[in-house]
């Protein structure tokens, strides 16, 4: 898989974002977004150590992972490789499933999906008892700014699969609610953007599968935001 590449000298960014490794709740397709949440399975760990790997032709100005544990623990092995501080923000945390928290039934995961997709028209559309779409975009949001202001010339983000089908759907020119609803970010599945906050965002990549390859991807275990369409 080749993530190389490089961005200009007027202001813009690359911005590789990476979904956490597997957890226990991914295996048992729970919409599980609190915080401190579980940390990863053995395969998960799998998923976090071929990372740096993959990247090791990107230049990597600065990590950040969100307050749950699965990031943070997805993020260490880039980290310690690369010699780099821990960074984390809240801002980058799963979309947070209120009333929906610990389900992983039919019913339950598309009323957590469909309103994801209604921000696409409506972004005050709020989670039944959660964030509304803009205020899941602005924390997302600040983060990016901090990231960019600071002269990241390539940030990388240890996201959610939720939170970053929403944020790189809801804020590149490239991509369509279709392409979104129907591509996956599966554990350890990589977005790579290129652009800045006030004049936008491009997806240059969308790896919707693990990066380590097929050895540690495993369809249909990646939980309910993983996957392209809910589970029959």
């Amino acid at each position: 898989m080749d993530l190389a590449g490089s961005v200009g000298d007027d202001g813009e960014m690359r911005l590789i974002l990476i979904r956490h490794g597997q957890t226990p709740s991914n295996v048992r397709g729970l919409l599980d977004t609190a915080a401190p949440g579980p940390g990863l399975t053995e395969l998960g760990w799998e998923q976090a150590a071929a990372v740096p790997d993959v990247l090791a032709g990107e230049r990597v100005d600065v990590v950040f992972a969100s307050n749950l544990i699965r990031t943070q623990q997805t993020a260490r092995p880039l980290m310690t490789e690369r010699d780099l501080p821990r960074v984390i923000r809240p801002g980058i945390r799963e979309i947070e499933a209120g009333q929906l928290e610990m389900l992983g039934d039919r019913d339950s995961v598309e009323a957590y999906m469909t309103t994801i997709g209604q921000w696409w028209h409506d972004r005050e559309v709020r989670m039944p008892g959660g964030e509304s779409g803009s205020e899941v975009f602005a924390r997302f949001d600040s983060v990016v700014d901090e990231a960019h202001s600071g002269g990241a010339e390539t940030a990388v983000f240890f996201s959610h699969g939720a939170m970053i089908r929403a944020w790189a759907g809801g804020r590149a020119s490239n991509v369509s609610l279709d392409f979104i609803a129907a591509t996956p970010v599966r554990n350890t599945g990589v977005v790579v953007l290129e652009g800045e906050p006030r004049a936008g965002w491009e997806v240059l990549t969308w790896e919707g599968e693990a990066i380590g390859g097929e050895l540690v991807d495993v369809p249909g275990r990646s939980g309910p935001t993983g996957e392209a369409e809910v589970e029959q």
